[in-house]
């Protein structure tokens, strides 16, 4: 069985400040981009956030999915079980951007993830190109509200 590819990458200009994200699916001879700007966000959102509307846009969830992202943070809270516990305590001691975690949570409860760690602006082609749609994104004139973000602060 082929797996599905998933390449991700956030960015934010200021932290927080204006925001995007760029998701690439790879599947078979099959490519599909994905990026969405905010007009107020953090990177560490951007980040989920490209993992959260890849999977969305996956129609085969039989398929498993390697997602390759150059956020530490995305990739260790997943595969070092760290979201396990914030689930388990409902995100006990002020944990950010529960909102997204919860949504990939029961979102990914429909896949077979595994996450790969791609070091950022190396000579991954795919990783480049997420980040060159993650910042057309944030820099571009139409950005939607981060409702999560902004009712937070």
């Amino acid at each position: 069985m082929e797996n599905i590819l998933l390449y991700t990458d956030g960015s934010s200009r200021g932290n927080p400040g204006p925001g995007g994200y760029g998701a690439i699916l790879i599947w078979g001879g099959h490519r599909k981009e994905l990026s969405k700007g905010f007009r107020l966000t953090t990177n560490n959102r951007m980040e989920l956030l490209a993992v959260i509307a890849g999977l969305e846009a996956i129609k085969k969830n039989e398929l498993p999915v390697t997602v390759y992202s150059d956020s530490q943070y995305v990739v260790n809270s997943v595969e070092k079980g760290w979201l396990k516990t914030w689930i388990k305590t409902d995100f006990k001691g002020g944990k950010k951007n529960s909102d997204l975690w919860k949504h990939y949570h029961e979102l990914a409860k429909k896949f077979n993830i595994k996450f790969v760690w791609v070091k950022g602006h190396a000579n991954n082609p795919y990783n480049h190109r997420c980040d060159e749609l993650a910042t057309s994104a944030a820099d571009g004139k139409e950005k939607l509200i981060d409702k999560g973000y902004e009712e937070s602060v």
